[in-house]
């Protein structure tokens, strides 16, 4: 495969109206209904109003720190594999700094998302065959892999394993103290485990007594449930990233497609501030943690993005037909479990038990997922 052209470095410093300025400061919503009653409710952060999404910020940050110790060289290229919101902000940092990006997805990337990559320049590799043990992830790393050998120049961000992606978000656990003041119990999905922890860690500099619940989908493996064909994106997946921070959380849920897209649809309805996958199941278990905390605790939930990306899925009643996923409400409170590990869970359930199911180094996990 022939090496793509290299563009003209831009600039370090960007000029004053540059697209960097869109990124961050994102504003904050209080929702209470239909998830509860107010003045009971929480705070949605709402990170859509990135150009690309909550990703923006660790991309920039993970490029940003690899130019300056000289691993990422300038016009180098970027390869890494990406459900989708990642390779927005790696395409938009490739831009402001002139490096042509290279990303390696999967068949169930929507095709909005492939136009859009394209359109911002992005190369994109879409793998024909999930990993017999690996699934599409492990499909995914594998190709990355032949690519970096192929372009002995390139970077990959690693966004699993690279610390940098969990630094990326102190910023916005500044601007949350800001905007919030108090916080005392925070709601992140979980997929390479870097917002959840970067905020996590930010915020507990001033409150350590806060708390931090995760949210995963069914057939996840990252808190030890075995891995299954995932229909959602954006959170869980097929390996251990080591930049979740298991000691952090003080519980999990896991949630399924169908009470995600309940969510993501309730809050269109409701709230006009809606998004796919992972906001429907923050949405879900901020709501219950909203009607079952003490009145006066502060919730924060951060929305990973918004729902332009989703119109093919969450959005498309003939796609969630097909899916089953139009069943109706979810029920009023999760099931419980004692330890993660313990049963297969196939609806919303939580667990106070939160392990590393991995020793320190371990190996990649197997498993048929995307």
């Amino acid at each position: 495969m022939p090496e793509l052209p290299l563009p003209a470095p831009l600039s370090v410093a960007p000029a004053p109206h540059s697209v960097l300025n869109a990124v961050g400061n994102t504003p904050v919503l209080f929702i209470d209904e239909p998830f509860a009653s107010a003045p009971r409710g929480f705070w949605a952060k709402l990170e859509g109003f990135n150009p690309g999404g909550i990703k923006d910020r660790a991309a920039l940050h993970m490029v940003g720190r690899a130019r300056d110790r000289g691993q990422l060289r300038p016009g180098a290229p970027i390869i890494e594999s990406t459900s989708g919101t990642l390779g927005l902000g790696l395409a938009l940092a490739g831009v402001l700094h002139g490096h042509p990006v290279h990303l390696v997805t999967d068949p169930g990337m929507e095709p909005i998302m492939e136009r859009m990559l394209a359109a911002h320049g992005a190369q994109l590799h879409i793998v024909d065959t999930p990993h017999p043990d690996g699934g599409w992830q492990e499909a995914r790393r594998r190709k990355v892999a032949e690519l970096l050998d192929l372009h002995p120049a390139a970077w990959c961000p690693d966004q699993y394993h690279n610390p940098d992606n969990v630094a990326a978000y102190r910023p916005l656990a500044t601007e949350l103290s800001d905007q919030l003041r108090r916080i005392d119990v925070l709601v992140c999905a979980v997929g390479t485990g870097g917002h959840s922890a970067g905020i996590a860690r930010g915020l507990r500099e001033t409150n350590p007594a806060l708390k931090l619940v995760g949210v995963d989908t069914i057939g996840s493996t990252i808190f030890g449930q075995p891995a299954r064909p995932r229909l959602m994106r954006g959170l869980g997946s097929s390996i251990y990233p080591r930049n979740v921070d298991y000691p952090a959380f003080t519980e999990v849920h896991w949630v399924a497609p169908a009470e995600a897209v309940w969510a993501a649809r309730r809050l269109a309805e409701r709230q006009f501030a809606t998004g796919g996958w992972s906001v429907g199941a923050v949405a879900l278990v901020a709501g219950w943690l909203a009607r079952t905390q003490p009145a006066d605790t502060r919730i924060a939930a951060v929305f990973p993005d918004g729902p332009h990306r989703y119109f093919d899925t969450v959005f498309n009643d003939d796609y969630c037909r097909t899916h089953q996923l139009l069943d109706g409400a979810p029920p009023a409170n999760p099931d419980t479990v004692d330890t993660p590990t313990g049963t297969e869970i196939s609806r919303w359930t939580r667990c106070t038990n939160v392990t590393d199911p991995m020793p320190a180094n371990g190996a990649l996990a197997a498993g048929a997922a995307r």
